[in-house]
């Protein structure tokens, strides 16, 4: 007996294809996860165990082997949970595999059977979008599932629902996009006093979506600066806004499922460690992060050149660099 079920593996800001193949054989007792799992994946079983016996099912005495396909693919992260039960539950004939088929499953399970949320809800229903499935997802998340677009997305709060919603028997209602995040104001240029050629230069490269360079002495006014940009900058675009959205989706920081409409700013502190700036899986470091999000902010492409700015003071003993558009250093 075995069933298939679709999930995804995130890498950055893309969504990569994942089938969860699950097989049960004759042979002892055993529960295998195969196919690049990480610490977070291999302890899907003990969930997935307690979560089945939360509803009153137990795991069959068979060799259970879980194929995380494609194999040669790292896989990390708690949203191959709920897949991992759903393919097991298709195998051994509590659910129906055919309607399993059309959905992209995401979710991690608590012990007692509850759908608990997990990063990248937004960027696995975009790639349920472009593929012409639906998604299953947490309860929590359906609202920020729902920007996608118009797919089939079910959103349940515990798998003994998204059982009896599979059957026909009780369905779960449709989620509905939450209200957009209000544009709250930051910083601005009206708050810098003097500094006339630094803030003509930060214009200049807004309205041209230029790289900018500032030099200058500690609490010369770079970091102020930089983060006046923001609010120099014209509104975000629906598509920009979406992709925004996405990256704070995939750093799970977007719990409340509103869109993000505020242009981010990121201002790493000069101490900053290596693994916080580049960060790593599906953790976005500060460069990282801000270098995705202000690439999707302007739809101007940035030339080689860079225009630089010398922020004036009395003191130019210990001159400092700060940073891109959208980006500061002190």
């Amino acid at each position: 007996m075995a069933a298939t079920v679709a999930t995804v593996a995130y890498l950055g800001l893309e969504a990569r294809a994942v089938e969860v193949q699950v097989q049960l054989s004759a042979g002892l007792p055993a529960f295998i996860i195969v196919g690049l799992p990480d610490k977070a994946v291999a302890e899907s079983r003990e969930r997935v165990r307690a979560a089945l016996s939360s509803i009153g099912l137990a795991l069959p005495p068979k060799r259970i082997t879980v194929n995380l396909s494609p194999a040669d693919l790292p896989k990390e992260g708690s949203h191959y949970d709920l897949p991992i039960a759903l393919g097991l539950l298709a195998a051994i004939g509590a659910c129906d595999v055919e309607t399993l088929a059309d959905f992209v499953v995401v979710g991690e399970l608590s012990l007692d059977g509850r759908i608990a949320s997990s990063p990248g809800v937004l960027l696995a229903a975009l790639h349920a979008s472009g593929i012409d499935k639906g998604l299953i997802c947490p309860a929590a998340q359906g609202s920020e599932a729902a920007w996608a677009g118009e797919l089939d997305v079910v959103a349940a709060p515990e798998l003994l629902a998204l059982l009896a919603h599979l059957k026909g028997t009780a369905l779960v209602a449709r989620p509905a996009a939450v209200e957009a995040e209000p544009v709250i104001g930051g910083p601005d240029l009206a708050q810098v006093k003097g500094q006339e050629v630094a803030k003509r230069a930060l214009e200049i490269a807004a309205a041209g979506g230029h790289n900018l360079l500032m030099s200058g002495p500690p609490g010369s006014g770079k970091s102020l600066l930089a983060a006046c940009l923001p609010g120099i900058l014209p509104p975000l675009e629906p598509s920009e806004a979406l992709e925004v959205s996405m990256v704070a989706s995939v750093a799970g920081e977007l719990s409340d499922g509103r869109i993000r409409r505020r242009r981010p700013f990121r201002a790493p502190h000069h101490s900053a460690s290596m693994p916080a700036l580049v960060g790593g899986g599906l953790r976005s470091g500060r460069a990282r992060s801000a270098l995705l999000i202000w690439g999707c902010c302007s739809s101007t492409s940035f030339p080689n050149s860079s225009a630089r700015c010398s922020i004036p003071s009395a003191s130019r003993s210990k001159p400092e660099a700060s940073a891109l558009p959208g980006r500061a250093a002190t």
